[in-house]
């Protein structure tokens, strides 16, 4: 193990001075492309052949889900379309103390 990795680089100093080559597309960049795609497929809400990105093509595919019963796929288009429910705690911040005497000490409760 190298403990120079450890300490903080001095001012001006480049530890990795190839890094990462510019231009190179990082996952999230690769995904938007690949959901951005354009292809023809059956919509099974319609029954129509239509062109429609990848990204609409798992949303209606979702949709189909949802309408079949499956309660997850509804949960996550709804939490896509409106943003997810908080959930909310309640709580009394009156809080009484009991002060118990024993001996010479006193506990708190």
């Amino acid at each position: 193990m190298n403990n120079d990795n450890l300490k903080p680089p001095k001012k001006g100093e480049v530890r990795n001075p190839k890094g990462k080559p510019k231009g190179t597309r990082n996952r999230a960049t690769i995904v938007r492309e690949w959901l951005d795609t354009v292809c023809e497929f059956t919509n099974p809400i319609t029954d129509k052949i239509e062109k429609k990105t990848l990204a609409d093509q798992i949303t209606i595919a979702l949709i189909g889900k949802a309408r079949n019963g499956d309660v997850q796929a509804y949960k996550e288009l709804m939490d896509s379309g409106f943003g997810k429910i908080k959930d909310t705690v309640e709580h009394d911040v009156n809080i009484k103390k009991t002060v118990i005497k024993w001996g010479n000490s006193e506990i708190e409760i």
